[in-house]
């Protein structure tokens, strides 16, 4: 069905969309310099590609490069991850350990969900981009790196540093460049071309193999806002496989949310988890830590939490 369109395949990301292959054109461009880069984009929109892109076209190309989700690590462990820690810095801490910026030097560093990094340690990353110094935890060596920094949100960091959850001089240094990656549902195109390519990938599996999509699946899915972007579609071409048999793909085979129904696994009592999320998550701007706290859960908590009702 795609074979009219103008499919690209740009390091991994496979689009026919003039908005995508547009947004590519600048990202051959700024990925010529050291500048920093700031993904902005809904979960699921391919920010993790994007960066892994701008690495390989880049100078840094054939030094390292490592990513981090801010979102999923307590202080303490975020800490330790990018700086190290000498052995005894805390309880646990049996032996030396090298973080990221040793790993990374004169390579690339994907932060992602970097509005989640708490205020002390974003005073400890400005120092980073300021004098490309670091000392690791519990040692007062001053270390030095040189790394050029990507990193990714949904949330306005403007409007954190409004509300005073995030440094304002580290906001300007981490978006030089800001890169807004549009949504699935601004893509139309690009629901076909993906849909087509994840039916390929789930063919080789061998387990099933289908060879067409139904017209009202088709409709459902093109008519579907997709708040889960591309991975959300991926789930839903893997659940397709999994509950429908022969070699079209049936509406009934896609998820509930697909077919208009409430899922059955969601209770009235998950309904109201769900609620909380939502509203702890617009009274704190999008911000998971801060929504986290309100409701007296460990960050990585509230991150599973969000995943599982589908909450962005």
């Amino acid at each position: 069905m795609s074979r009219s369109l103008e499919i690209v395949n740009f390091h991994g990301i496979i689009t026919a969309s003039a908005k995508m292959k547009s947004l590519f054109e600048t990202l051959k461009r700024v990925s010529r310099t050291d500048s920093s880069v700031l993904l902005r984009g809904d979960s699921g929109t391919g920010k993790e590609l994007f960066a892994q892109a701008i690495h390989n076209l880049s100078r840094r190309r054939a030094k390292p490069y490592r990513a981090l989700n801010c979102a999923t690590l307590s202080e303490q462990l975020m800490s330790s991850e990018l700086f190290g820690h000498v052995k005894g810095a805390f309880t646990g801490a049996t032996h030396q350990h090298d973080g990221l910026f040793h790993v990374v030097n004169e390579g690339s560093i994907f932060l992602d969900e970097i509005a989640e990094i708490p205020l002390n340690l974003q005073a400890k990353l400005l120092r980073v981009f300021q004098e490309r110094a670091f000392n690791r935890v519990g040692s007062t060596k001053v270390e030095h790196v040189n790394v050029r920094f990507i990193s990714a949100t949904h949330t306005s960091l403007r409007n954190m540093v409004a509300d005073g959850t995030f440094r304002e001089d580290l906001m300007y240094r981490l978006r030089v460049i800001p890169l807004f990656l549009p949504k699935l549902s601004d893509r139309n195109e690009d629901i076909q071309v993906l849909t087509e390519k994840f039916i390929e990938e789930f063919n080789q599996l061998g387990y099933r193999t289908i060879e067409q999509v139904s017209k009202d699946a088709w409709d459902a899915m093109m008519s579907y806002p997709w708040p889960g972007n591309i991975r959300e579609l991926r789930n839903n071409i893997e659940h397709a496989f999994a509950i429908g048999l022969g070699d079209t793909l049936h509406l009934e085979d896609l998820t509930p949310e697909l077919q208009g129904k409430q899922p059955p696994e969601e209770t009235a009592l998950e309904n109201i988890e769900k609620e909380l999320l939502v509203k702890a998550l617009r009274d704190n701007h999008g911000n998971k830590g801060k929504a986290a706290e309100q409701l007296g859960m460990s960050r990585p908590t509230f991150w599973r939490k969000c995943k599982l009702h589908n909450v962005y």
